[in-house]
């Protein structure tokens, strides 16, 4: 017999849906939506809690959350400095525009002053602004240890703890 050849148009309508099958298609494709979403924050929040396992830093029953931007943390901490140190780093990584710090601290003491680098910037000239004294640029390089390795690697938009000292 061979090929028959048809008019695409014509005939009857037995592919499009119903608006009932177009609700129904919408919602599936609604949940489905949601639910990538819900895993990609799962797995932000996994890398997140990694990241911050691979500095060094331990935290009792962490909870990392991801909301947008925002990165809520929750667990035990044993020092003010640990809770710090967690909050930056999980706030200097790309696409993290803020941290909300739940984090119970055993043994409080004085909170840092947190400083955003800005161009020009170099240890020695921050210490000199927040400490007076431009060779204390050790203290803040040890405060930020170990999401610094080097003193010279600093980057604008950067945030950097900045310890009360003595003297």
């Amino acid at each position: 017999m061979g090929l028959l050849s048809f008019v695409k148009s014509a005939g009857e309508s037995i592919f499009g849906k119903s608006d009932e099958d177009k609700r129904k298609e919408a919602a599936m494709e609604a949940a489905a939506r949601k639910q990538a979403e819900e895993v990609r924050r799962l797995k932000k929040a996994k890398a997140l809690e990694n990241h911050v396992a691979a500095m060094g830093l331990e935290i009792e029953d962490a909870s990392f959350s991801v909301r947008g931007g925002t990165v809520t943390v929750r667990g035990k901490v044993a020092t003010q400095e640990d809770s710090e140190k967690v909050a930056l780093t999980v706030g200097n990584v790309a696409d993290v525009d803020s941290v909300d710090n739940q984090l119970e601290v055993t043994n409080p003491e004085p909170e840092a002053v947190f400083y955003t680098v800005v161009a020009g910037d170099s240890l020695s000239k921050i210490a000199k602004q927040h400490y007076g004294n431009a060779m204390k640029y050790p203290a803040i390089f040890e405060a930020n240890k170990p999401m610094l390795e080097h003193p010279d690697k600093i980057y604008p938009g950067q945030v950097l703890r900045i310890p009360p000292i003595e003297g």
